[in-house]
C-alpha cells in the first residue's frame, strides 16, 4: 500500500512544473500535461524574415530538443487576427513577433509578458543599439519597462536601378533638363525629378512605386517621413495635442508633396505593398520601374541572381531630407513572450538563446536584420550587401507612429483619410488634415487622454 501511494504522489508531482513568470526572474507553479515533445508556437507575419527565422530556430531545435514552429499569417490582417485571439486569453501562440505599435496593446491589456526584471539580469540593453530597445521593447517610453526583444530591425528606403543612373545617355538627357547631375537623390524635391524624368507611361515603364495600400498600416508609412521631414509631426507624444501639429501647413504641404510623388507610378500597383504577388519589389524584377520603396527587410531577394535577373543593377539608398529634416518610417519587430502560454520555460530558453553573439551574426547570415550591436558596427556586415549602408544610415533617423494601446484605431483612420485624398479629388490636403485632426483627438478624449 506504501509503495502504491509513493508512486500516485510521483506521479501527481510529475504534472508540476515551475516556469519563468511574467517578471522573468520569479517562479510560479503552473500545472499543465505533460508533453512528450516540448514545443513552442510563434506568430509573425507571412514574409520573408519569417522564412529565415524558421531557418534559425530549426538550430535552436537541434541544440535544446525543443521544437518551434512559426505561423506566417497575411499581412493585411494579421493585427485583427492577433488582438482577436488576445481577446479571448487563446493559448494558441506562445510567442509573437509585432509590431513595435502592438507594445502598448499588448502591455497595457495584460497579454505581453513583462520581460524587465529579466532583461536586467541578462544584460540585453548592452547588447542591442539603443534605438533597437527604446523602439522594439520598451513601453511606455522612457520608463525602463520591457516586453519585448529586439529582433528584426527595418526601415523604409528605397531600390532604384543603378544602369539607369549611371547610363551616360540617360545622364546627359537628366542634365540638360533639370540642370544637375543625375545621382541617389539627397532631398525629396530631387527623388521627385528623377521620378518624374524615368517616368515613361507609353513605354510602360515608370519612375517611381510610392506605397499607396490602405491595407494595413502601407500609406502611412509612406506619408509620415515626408510629414516629418517637412517640419511637422503626428502629434505631440506626451501631451497627444494634435491640433497645430498635424494640420499645420508644413504638414499640408508634405501631404500635397506625396499626391505628386505618387502620380509617377503605374495606378494598377495601388495594392502592392508586402503580400506575396504584390510585392513592391516585382515592378523592380520586372523591369517596370526606376526606384521603389522599400523596407530593407525584405531586400534580399532584390539582390539575389536566381531571383532576380537585373540583381546586379540593384542599388539602395536612405529616405532623403526634406525642407526642415530628416526621418523615416520605423519598421521591424521585437518578439515577445504571451502571457497566457503555459510554456513560458520554452519561451525565455528561445530569448536567452537568441541573446548569443553568434546567434546574432547568424540570424544576418541568414537574411535577418540584427539588432546587435556588435553585428551592426561589423565592417563584414556593411560589405556583404548593397543595402546594409543604407539601412544603417536610415536607423540614425527612423522615428515611429503612436504606440499607444489604441494604436490599430488611430492607423485605421490615418490609412482611411489619407487614401481618400490621393483616390480622389473631392478633399484638399488641408481638409484632409484637419479631419484626420478631430478624429484622432476624439478618439483620444474617448480613452480618456485629454485630463481636466
Amino acid at each position: 500500500m506504501i509503495i502504491a501511494v509513493l508512486v500516485i504522489l510521483l506521479a501527481v508531482s510529475a504534472l508540476f512544473v515551475y516556469l519563468e513568470s511574467d517578471q522573468g526572474a520569479d517562479t510560479i507553479l503552473t500545472y499543465h500535461e505533460p508533453e512528450q515533445v516540448p514545443s513552442i508556437t510563434i506568430l509573425w507575419a507571412k514574409w520573408k524574415p519569417a522564412d529565415y527565422f524558421q531557418q534559425l530556430v530549426d538550430e535552436f531545435t537541434a541544440e535544446t530538443g525543443i521544437q518551434v514552429k512559426i505561423v506566417q499569417h497575411p499581412w493585411k490582417d494579421i493585427q485583427r487576427h492577433f488582438f482577436n485571439e488576445m481577446e479571448v486569453k487563446s493559448q494558441r501562440y506562445d510567442m509573437v513577433i509585432g509590431d513595435s505599435q502592438w507594445l502598448g496593446y499588448g502591455s497595457k491589456n495584460g497579454h505581453y509578458s513583462n520581460l524587465t526584471r529579466w532583461i536586467e539580469q541578462h544584460h540585453v540593453n548592452d547588447r542591442f543599439i539603443q534605438t533597437a530597445m527604446s523602439s522594439y521593447a520598451e513601453y511606455p517610453k522612457a520608463s525602463n519597462r520591457y516586453w519585448a526583444i529586439p529582433l528584426e530591425c527595418d526601415a523604409m528606403g528605397f531600390a532604384y536601378r543603378k544602369d539607369l543612373f549611371e547610363d551616360n545617355q540617360e545622364k546627359r538627357a537628366f542634365l540638360q533638363r533639370y540642370g544637375y547631375a543625375l545621382d541617389i537623390p539627397a532631398t525629396w524635391s530631387q527623388l521627385k525629378d528623377i521620378a518624374e524624368f524615368f517616368n515613361r507611361p507609353t513605354e510602360d515603364f515608370w519612375g517611381l512605386l510610392a506605397w499607396r495600400t490602405a491595407h494595413y498600416d502601407g500609406l502611412t508609412m509612406a506619408i509620415q517621413p515626408l510629414i516629418w521631414a517637412w517640419g511637422a509631426d503626428l502629434g505631440n507624444k506626451q501631451t497627444f495635442q494634435i491640433r497645430g501639429i498635424l494640420n499645420n501647413a508644413a504638414a499640408t504641404s508634405a501631404l500635397a508633396f506625396y499626391k505628386q510623388l505618387a502620380a509617377f507610378q503605374n495606378p494598377e500597383w495601388k495594392n502592392y505593398y508586402l503580400d506575396s504577388g504584390r510585392s513592391s519589389h516585382n515592378p523592380l524584377i520586372e523591369g517596370k520601374v526606376a526606384m521603389s520603396m522599400v523596407y530593407f527587410a525584405i531586400s534580399a531577394e532584390l539582390t539575389s541572381p536566381a531571383k532576380n535577373k537585373l540583381a546586379n543593377n540593384i542599388g539602395f539608398f536612405a529616405a532623403p531630407a526634406g525642407p526642415v529634416s530628416r526621418a523615416t518610417s520605423l519598421g521591424g519587430q521585437g518578439v515577445s513572450i504571451i502571457s497566457y502560454s503555459k510554456k513560458k520555460a520554452y519561451s525565455f530558453r528561445l530569448l536567452k538563446w537568441l541573446l548569443r553573439s553568434q546567434v546574432q551574426e547568424r540570424w544576418s547570415e541568414l537574411g535577418g536584420l540584427s539588432c546587435g550591436i556588435h553585428v551592426l558596427n561589423s565592417k563584414k556586415r556593411l560589405t556583404t550587401s548593397p543595402m546594409h549602408k543604407a539601412f544603417s544610415e536610415s536607423l540614425t533617423f527612423a522615428r515611429d507612429y503612436w504606440a499607444v494601446p489604441e494604436y490599430a484605431e488611430l492607423l485605421a483612420l490615418s490609412q482611411q483619410h489619407w487614401d481618400k485624398y490621393l483616390t480622389t479629388d473631392d478633399i484638399s490636403a488641408k481638409d484632409t488634415l484637419d479631419n484626420l485632426t478631430t478624429d484622432w483627438e476624439n478618439l483620444f478624449e474617448y480613452h480618456g487622454y485629454y485630463k481636466e
